[in-house]
């Protein structure tokens, strides 16, 4: 599943393509993925002939405010990717749901093979009654606005495993199996540490391992993995995974200690580590 980086990647991108395009055309080819809405109608009339003002991530999710009080809002799920075509006539690929066309030319396509993505409309000032885990966010690693106290005192709030709460919603927007890995390796912690057992020390570690890997990450346009679930707008898939510590290496030898890397099932993921963490 994309996780922050890839999710902010496209961000980045939607917000140099499409971000002043008006829609002049919108095709549901597959309901499931706009199932918020029970007729196609619903979903195409507040976009067709709407301008896109800005775009937003708020988490996992993209947010398109258009001109006419209504956003477009985006989930990519498990395996949901967005694609730019200058034209109609390039080729749709297999699984395309939803395509998107600007009276400027091209089109944003949404392909889904999982069809566990979604699109929906909805006025721009009640998207958080529409979903309302976006109302209960936890804050945003890539806002400067969290300091290391912030963060430490949130912790001291909790006592959970580090990967649980790494991967919690509530309390860090965006983080999920892969990047919450490479953030304990980075920061020489055991995903099964207690959150209020760290040293002020090890806070800081943690904190700064947050805001690195995910700063990386992003450098690096996300991390496509064998099943090539990720790629930009463009459609070309991230270089991040070539720079994974512990993720998917099991076997492989540690970067600090060249011991292998050990995999170890929790919370029924596949959890990547080194003897170096405590």
């Amino acid at each position: 599943m994309p996780e922050l980086p890839e999710v902010e990647v496209l961000r980045r991108d939607l917000d140099k393509d499409v971000v002043g395009r008006k829609i002049k055309s919108v095709e549901v080819v597959t309901m499931r993925s706009v199932r918020r809405h029970t007729k196609r109608k619903q979903f195409t009339e507040p976009l067709e002939g709407a301008k896109i003002k800005s775009v937003e991530r708020r988490g996992k999710y993209l947010v398109l405010a258009l001109d006419n009080e209504q956003s477009l809002v985006i989930h990519l799920g498990m395996s949901g990717q967005l694609l730019r075509a200058k034209s109609a006539k390039v080729a749709k690929p297999k699984h395309t749901h939803v395509i998107i066309g600007f009276t400027q030319g091209g089109q944003l396509r949404f392909v889904d093979p999982r069809t566990f993505g979604e699109m929906f409309v909805t006025k721009s000032d009640v998207i958080a009654d529409e979903l309302p885990e976006l109302g209960h966010l936890g804050f945003d690693p890539l806002d400067a606005g969290i300091s290391v106290d912030r963060f430490a005192a949130l912790l001291r709030q909790r006592s959970m495993k580090l990967k649980s709460l790494l991967m919690d919603q509530k309390f860090i927007a965006g983080i999920g199996n892969i990047y919450s890995d490479e953030i304990l390796f980075q920061a020489g912690l055991r995903f099964d540490r207690l959150s209020d057992s760290l040293s002020p020390q090890e806070v800081r570690r943690l904190f700064r391992a947050v805001i690195e890997v995910l700063q990386d990450a992003v450098k690096y346009r996300g991390s496509t993995l064998a099943d090539e679930g990720f790629v930009d707008l463009q459609g070309n898939p991230g270089e991040y995974q070539d720079h994974h510590q512990v993720y998917g290496r099991e076997g492989e030898p540690c970067p600090r200690t060249k011991k292998p890397i050990m995999r170890q099932r929790y919370g029924n993921r596949s959890t990547y580590y080194s003897v170096s963490q405590v």
